[in-house]
């Protein structure tokens, strides 16, 4: 006999008639204004932000973000679903031994494989009660069913924990564009109208922004789950955009004592183009950084973290700083293969190892400083590739766009799209980075990897090697 949670809050969060609940859930889909709708041109959502109160408060919220998800539904196979817990106590995170979630709409079969793989990690227990009676998970259950159709589900509950171990266990079940992300949480609680609204505008930014530090403990009932997916939005370089912001004074109760509810999506269609553009407006602050940092060696002064960055320059990022002569030769390249640290962090340091601390070079006299150029090349984060073999991952190489890293056992390397210019054919690009791991130009096994990224050059000058990261 199967194991099944059954729905605990129909009849009370939302109608338990499965014909009324299916008409009001429609209902509420159907009065999303047609500009908010998902249209083809749209980017795809990999993760939302929904609110999980009555339908009659928060209904029109969360129907705002699933209305987009309309264009996926022949895409999405699994929704991973985390939201916080409002009855039971527990430290880390809770995952469900039963087989099914059940809604008047019908059964929703969990993905074992992936639930057994949760809890595998260090935080995340096997804990029913969590889920029993919780709502947080259940009242979006309605709404995808009706959006997606069929779908399997990841529930978990996350009782006190860190944001990043709530990242790190949405990175274990990420995965591609199957894979939906869905955020439980409501915002402020219990506030004056206009208060209510002050507060949960100072959220909205701190959501836009991708920074988790700056929501309170009354900011969101769901801070711990929202901070992990903002945590994995930066790591896998995802656009946000607020697609609603009300609170139940706006929708159907008094204005003494409102709760909060906003909707958020989450794309990698206009990630990209976005972060690239912030980026490069900011391309001469951060040159500017790099410049100090390798000015403040040769004068021999310290130099402290800046203050008052924009956002983008203070979240994680991963860059490589080059140094040329104006002849063009290199003088010294030194990067980071993954973001570990803030941005402007991460420039500041490899500019200064740039400088004194390239293997291939002697440290920069002072005489050099005023005939060298300086660029920058930001990373994106690298992705998997999957190939059978070298000529299929030939194939798949983009030439001017991809940068590549190749590892096999103890041998890794990375080189820059840039080097695309002195090395345009892809198996010569290819031979020649197994030669910088110190591989034969032949070699093959089955546990060749290879990740590619996209990097965004600053200043157009950029080294056909790197000095760390062995970089």
């Amino acid at each position: 006999m199967a194991i099944v949670r059954s729905a605990a809050v129909a009849g009370r969060f939302y109608p338990a008639d499965p014909e009324v609940l299916a008409r009001d859930v429609q209902g509420f889909l159907r009065a999303v204004p047609e500009p908010t709708v998902a249209t083809t041109s749209a980017p795809v959502a990999k993760a939302i932000i929904a609110p999980h109160a009555g339908y009659i408060y928060s209904g029109p919220i969360a129907a705002s973000v699933y209305a987009r998800l309309t264009q996926a539904r022949q895409d999405i196979s699994r929704v991973v679903l985390f939201g916080p817990s409002h009855r039971v106590a527990f430290p880390g995170l809770a995952v469900p031994s039963t087989e099914f979630f059940e809604t008047p709409l019908g059964r929703i079969p969990l993905d074992g494989q992936a639930i057994a793989g949760l809890r595998q990690i260090p935080g995340v227990i096997t804990l029913d009660a969590a889920h029993a009676q919780e709502h947080s998970l259940e009242v979006h259950l309605p709404f995808l069913q009706t959006v997606l159709g069929r779908f399997t589900l990841v529930p978990v509950v996350v009782g006190d924990a860190r944001p990043d171990v709530v990242a790190t266990a949405l990175e274990a079940v990420w995965g591609g564009n199957e894979t939906l992300v869905v955020i439980s949480s409501d915002l402020s609680h219990y506030l004056d109208y206009g208060t209510a609204r002050q507060m949960d505008q100072r959220t909205r930014q701190a959501i836009e922004r991708l920074d988790p530090d700056a929501i309170g403990h009354d900011h969101a009932c769901g801070r711990a789950p929202v901070g992990g997916l903002l945590i994995q939005a930066r790591r896998h370089g995802l656009a946000v955009e607020t697609v609603d912001l009300r609170n139940s004074g706006d929708t159907a109760g008094p204005r003494d004592k409102v709760v909060g509810y906003g909707a958020w999506m989450f794309s990698r269609g206009s990630a990209k183009d976005g972060a690239e553009s912030e980026l490069r407006r900011h391309g001469p602050l951060m040159l500017g950084l790099a410049r100090q940092a390798i000015a403040a060696r040769l004068q021999r002064h310290g130099l402290s973290f800046p203050s008052g960055l924009p956002a983008v320059l203070q979240a994680p990022g991963a860059c490589f700083v080059t140094l040329t002569k104006r002849g063009g030769d290199l003088r010294g390249c030194i990067g980071s293969a993954a973001a570990w640290r803030p941005l402007a962090e991460d420039i500041l340091d490899n500019a200064e190892k740039a400088a004194f601390h390239d293997p291939r070079f002697a440290p920069l006299a002072p005489d050099e400083w005023a005939d060298l150029d300086v660029s920058l090349s930001v990373l994106a984060p690298a992705e998997p590739m999957v190939f059978a073999d070298e000529t299929d991952l030939l194939a798949q190489l983009r030439p001017g766009v991809d940068g590549l890293i190749i590892e096999d056992g103890a041998h890794r390397a990375l080189f820059l799209p840039s080097v695309w210019d002195m090395v345009p054919d892809p198996a010569g690009f290819l031979r020649q980075l197994k030669h910088k791991a110190g591989l034969a130009p032949n070699h093959w096994s089955p546990t060749f990897s290879a990740k590619r990224f996209h990097a965004v050059e600053i200043d157009e000058e950029a080294c056909g090697e790197n000095g760390n990261e062995d970089g």
